[in-house]
């Protein structure tokens, strides 16, 4: 099938198959499949949930980063690239082989590339949008019988860069928008079928997604026969040696645990590691609210605007 096959029917069409038959699973190990658990917030979530009992497959591409996930306890690695069909069919059928069916999906692979829209390579931003949106579309298809059989949950890893964006971050944001989007709208296909569904949004925590991004935009600059002078490179060397000071991402893996196995989980998690970040996204979320009621034929005055959030947050 290709990518523009709309995703509803196919999940509306799964819905509708006759149910798999797996093996029955142990009430007390869940087993959950991370993809990206190679290194950082992957990584985290990863070694989080085994530590805690759940069989946890773990996805990852290089053979250094499958041998280790695989010398820790309760962890299988499994090769996977998320933009190859060929790697997840594989995976698949290797999770299916496992006996344990699968509960829990952590969709948390992903890249990023700086620079503004206008220079940026289409051939870029493709591979940006083919791992981040259509990666998470790719798996989450393929896994969806398996979650449906268990009535699990589905997690995706997006970024408070789905609510805010600026210069040099825009493909990204646009990525971790249609994230927002995507679970909105997967929740409300798989709530009839008893699946979870929730977006964490990271703020700025220690994983290698800065150094591979500051390394792969010197490497496209200097493949396309450009060069950056000294403070455009120090810039971005600077960028990339300023994650040694973040904090670890313990709490992100704190809302997905909450999001996996809560009996009340969130459709959002917005984890961030100080108040400024959380102020910053919270404030650009009313800055659009207040930007599409502004000067339009139905404008709500404050007061509908306070009743409105009071029964948002009611409801909550």
């Amino acid at each position: 099938m290709t990518r523009n096959i709309v995703f509803a029917a196919i999940l509306a069409a799964v819905l509708f198959l006759p149910t798999l038959s797996f093996a029955a699973h142990h009430e007390s190990q869940k087993a959950i499949l991370v993809t990206g658990a190679s290194t950082g917030i992957g990584r985290n979530i990863a070694e989080t949930l085994a530590a805690e009992g759940h069989y946890v497959y773990a996805g990852a591409r290089k053979e250094k980063d499958l041998a280790e996930l695989n010398a820790i306890e309760n962890i299988q690695a499994i090769r996977l690239d998320v933009t190859s069909q060929d790697d997840v069919d594989a995976a698949v059928e290797t999770i299916k082989s496992g006996g344990r069916g699968l509960y829990g999906l952590v969709n948390n692979a992903g890249v990023a590339v700086f620079g503004g829209l206008s220079q940026t390579p289409d051939s870029e931003i493709d591979w940006v949008f083919d791992v981040n949106v259509y990666g998470v579309v790719r798996v989450t298809r393929a896994f969806a019988p398996m979650i449906i059989e268990q009535k699990g949950r589905i997690t995706t890893i997006g970024s408070i860069s789905g609510i805010l964006s600026g210069p040099s971050l825009g493909v990204y944001s646009m990525s971790k928008h249609a994230i927002e989007a995507f679970t909105d709208s997967l929740a409300g296909e798989l709530e009839g079928a008893g699946v979870g569904v929730s977006v964490v949004e990271p703020g700025n925590y220690k994983s290698r997604i800065r150094r591979t991004t500051v390394a792969r935009t010197i490497a496209v600059v200097e493949s396309a026969g450009g060069s950056l002078d000294d403070e455009a490179r120090k810039s971005l060397e600077g960028i990339a040696d300023g994650e040694v000071s973040l904090k670890e991402p313990d709490e992100v893996s704190a809302a997905v645990k909450h999001a996996l196995f809560s009996d009340s989980p969130k459709r959002r998690y917005m984890v961030v590691p100080d108040e400024s970040e959380a102020d910053m996204t919270i404030r650009k979320a009313i800055e659009e609210l207040v930007q599409l009621n502004e000067g339009q034929m139905y404008t709500f005055d404050r007061d509908r605007l306070i009743e409105m959030l009071d029964q948002a947050m009611a409801s909550d």
